[in-house]
């Protein structure tokens, strides 16, 4: 009997859930792109990256030179130095008259390799809906045949009422909370310890805007990721904010900005080990009965509970766990 693999009998007629880094790491100057692209390179486990990078053309631009500091990321990104394809670019937002510019270069110059596209502080799904068609009219300029994915941050207070329409946008890969702005636009009414731990976390309004960006991707098949940890010398403050994010709130994803918090967000958003060892069995018993339903230890597991192993697997791999050589065999060896 052939052995047929989960993607090929759990997800049929559907989009299957996008398993990313956990990771989104920020560099805005040439410097710090071709460091990050470097150490992506030096973290690799099994030739697979633990953590995307996302070129800034946004706040990484002065102004007056915007399209230069395009096509100096549509060069890094196109260039040999992105072994694995999973580097994305932000562009700058609807009312800044350079971010029709940003696509042309990126698509243009770097099209066939970006990974995705970021488009910050949306006032409403119209002004997704703006930028995303943009986006698929320069791709079919460009003959780009693959849609990139597109990463929607929201940040403002019409983004966050319109959350699921935006999830649910063609294309919409990722939903990402820009807490700053976001704390911002409250004109004070959210005090400044609000942006970081533990306020980010316990204040009623933050932690509401969390759990509905959350709840919005995770109910489309989109990811949610979570905003930055300014704290960059005390690596744990990073490391603690991905547990809670991840724990409390069910964020599969984190910004980062600075080399250094990588690592301690991967680990902090690693599934456990032992439910690791427990997908493993689940699925290859699972796989041996071709997906019918099973006992184990005691407990019934059918397509539904598979699903939930099998992306959790996935998870475990894109964070640089070791799987068990069989289950790698099995489920990763041909993908």
């Amino acid at each position: 009997m052939t052995l047929r693999h989960p993607n090929d009998v759990l997800f049929a007629g559907e989009k299957p859930f996008p398993v990313l880094p956990v990771v989104d790491h920020y560099a805005g100057s040439e410097k710090l792109m071709k460091k990050a692209l470097q150490l992506q390179q030096e973290l690799a486990h099994n030739n697979q990256p633990v953590f995307d990078i996302t070129c800034d053309c946004e706040d990484g631009a002065h102004a007056g030179a915007e399209a230069e500091h395009a096509e100096m990321a549509a060069g890094l990104i196109s260039g040999s130095d992105n072994r694995f394809g999973r580097v994305g670019a932000r562009i700058h937002d609807i009312t800044h008259p350079h971010w029709r510019q940003d696509l042309e270069i990126l698509v243009y110059h770097a099209g066939q390799r970006l990974a995705f596209l970021t488009i910050p502080k949306v006032r409403s799904v119209d002004d997704a809906r703006t930028q995303i068609d943009a986006l698929r009219s320069i791709e079919a300029q460009c003959r780009i045949s693959r849609p990139i994915p597109v990463h929607v941050l929201i940040e403002t207070h019409g983004a966050l009422k319109d959350a699921w329409e935006i999830a649910a946008l063609p294309g919409v890969e990722s939903l990402d909370f820009g807490l700053m702005d976001f704390v911002s636009g409250h004109h004070g009414a959210i005090p400044g310890s609000a942006m970081k731990s533990p306020g980010q976390f316990d204040h009623p309004l933050v932690a509401r805007a969390k759990a509905d960006i959350a709840a919005a991707a995770l109910a489309n098949g989109v990811v949610p990721s979570h905003n930055v940890t300014t704290e960059i010398k005390d690596t744990t403050v990073a490391a603690d904010d991905a547990r809670r994010a991840r724990r409390e709130f069910g964020y599969l994803r984190m910004w980062s900005i600075h080399p250094n918090q990588i690592m301690p967000i991967v680990e902090a958003m690693r599934p456990d080990f032992s439910e690791v060892q427990e997908a493993t069995e689940i699925l290859e018993a699972a796989q041996d009965k071709d997906w019918g339903p099973i006992q184990h230890a005691g407990r019934l597991h059918d397509r539904a509970s598979y699903r939930y192993y099998w992306e959790l697997l996935q998870r475990a791999q894109a964070t640089g766990m070791d799987i068990p050589a069989g289950a790698a065999r099995r489920f990763f060896s041909q993908s």
